[in-house]
C-alpha cells in the first residue's frame, strides 16, 4: 500500500497544513477537489472545496492550540472552550468534529478532527464506518506518524473492505466491479445519497481513478488466499463455497458481525456469533445480509454526524454547504442520459 509522505505532495497542501497545530498523527486530503472525478474538468477541480481529516492524539490540546490560531474557523461552540468541543467531537455522531467552508490560502476547505484512538477503533471494528469508509477510497496522505497500531489498522481496514465486497459480489467479476463495490460501502444506507449527493457519485469516484484503486489494493488481492487475481486481465474469481464464505464472514470487523447477528438471530435465542455466521455462509442471500448490516452502520452514523454538523458548522454554513450539495446532485441528475437517448 503506497502511503506517500509530505515531501511528495504539492505546495498547496503544505501551505494549508502549516496553518494548523502540528501535533497530527495522520492527515489526509480527499474528495473531488483532490482526485479527478468523471465529468469534472481540471478547472472545476481547482474551484472545489478541499476536504481534510486530521487525527490527533490529544483533541483537547489540539483544539486549544487551534482556537488560538484559527478561532474564526469555529461556530458559536467556540464559546464553550476546547474541553467541550472535544466532548462534542468524541461523544456524538462519528467522533469527528468538522469545521467547514473555511477560507485558507486562497482555497475553501473543510476539515474534520478525530482522535487517533477513535480512528483506529473505527478502522478495526467499523463502529461508524465514517472515516474508515473514506479511507477505503484513494486519499492523499499528507502526514503519517510512526504509530504501529495506526499503520496496522490502515491495512486491516482495506482488507475488511475487500472481504465484505467479496461476500456481495458473484463468483467472477472485474477489478472495476470490485472497486465500485468497495467505494460504495460507506454510502450504503447513507441518507445523504437520497437527498444531497449526486446519485452517480460512486461511479464518478471509480471511473477516473482505477489506477489509484489498484495501487491501494493490488498487494492485498495478490496475497489473499480466497481469490484468484488475474491482474493482467483485470479479472477475479472468489471462493463462494459455504466454507469460503464462512472464513470471510469470520474475518469481518466486529461491529458488522454483530449487525449481521441481530438481523439473522431471532430475539431471545442468543446463539453464539460463530454459529450464526455459519448459517449465513450457507444462505443464498448471504451477500444481501452483509449489505444490510453495512447499511445499518452507515445509516446511524450519517444521520447523527449530520445533526452534529449543524452545531459544529453553524446554521448559515450548514445551509450554504447543503445548497451546494443539492446543486451538485441536480447537475449530476441532468448529466444522466434519458432512456430514449440510450436506446
Amino acid at each position: 500500500m503506497t502511503l506517500p509522505a509530505l515531501h511528495n505532495t504539492s505546495v498547496v497542501y503544505r501551505r494549508i497544513l502549516s496553518q494548523f497545530p502540528q501535533d497530527i498523527s495522520l492527515a489526509f486530503a480527499y474528495g473531488s477537489g483532490v482526485f479527478k472525478q468523471h465529468g469534472t474538468s481540471q478547472g472545476q477541480m481547482e474551484k472545489n472545496m478541499l476536504d481534510f481529516v486530521f487525527a490527533v492524539d490529544d483533541p483537547v490540546t489540539w483544539h486549544t492550540m487551534n482556537l488560538l490560531q484559527n478561532r474564526k474557523h469555529y461556530s458559536i461552540l467556540k464559546l464553550l472552550g476546547p474541553t467541550m468541543i472535544s466532548n462534542v467531537q468524541n461523544e456524538h455522531g462519528a467522533s469527528v468534529y468538522y469545521n467547514t467552508l473555511v477560507p485558507v490560502d486562497g482555497r475553501t476547505i473543510k476539515y474534520g478532527v478525530i482522535s487517533t484512538d477513535s480512528l483506529i477503533n473505527d478502522m478495526l471494528h467499523w463502529k461508524t464506518l465514517y472515516v474508515a469508509g473514506r479511507l477505503h477510497k484513494p486519499v492523499k496522505m499528507l502526514v503519517q506518524s510512526e504509530n504501529g497500531k495506526l499503520r496496522a489498522a490502515l491495512v486491516a481496514n482495506l482488507k475488511s473492505a475487500v472481504t465484505a465486497s467479496f461476500l456481495m459480489l458473484p463468483e467472477s467479476f472485474t477489478e472495476e466491479d470490485l472497486f465500485l463495490q468497495i467505494a460504495g460501502l460507506s454510502y450504503a444506507g447513507d441518507f445523504r445519497m437520497v437527498i444531497g449527493e449526486d446519485k452517480s457519485k460512486v461511479t464518478n469516484i471509480v471511473q477516473d481513478n482505477i489506477q489509484h484503486f489498484r495501487i491501494l489494493y493490488s498487494n492485498i488481492l495478490r496475497d489473499c488466499p480466497q481469490v484468484v487475481y488475474k491482474s493482467q486481465q483485470g479479472k477475479l474469481e472468489v471462493d463462494k463455497s459455504p466454507e469460503g464464505q464462512f472464513i470471510q464472514l469470520m474475518a469481518l470487523p466486529r461491529t458488522l458481525q454483530q449487525k449481521i447477528t441481530k438481523l439473522v438471530d431471532p430475539p431471545g435465542k442468543n446463539r453464539d456469533v460463530e454459529e450464526i455466521l455459519l448459517q449465513v455462509a450457507q444462505d443464498p442471500d448471504c451477500g444481501a445480509v452483509v449489505q444490510q448490516g453495512i447499511s445499518s452502520i452507515v445509516k446511524t452514523s450519517s444521520i447523527t454526524q449530520s445533526i452534529k454538523g449543524i452545531a459544529t458548522a453553524g446554521v448559515w454554513k450548514t445551509v450554504s454547504y447543503s445548497s451546494k450539495k443539492l446543486i451538485k446532485m441536480w447537475k449530476g441528475w441532468r448529466r444522466k442520459p434519458s432512456v430514449s437517448q440510450m436506446s
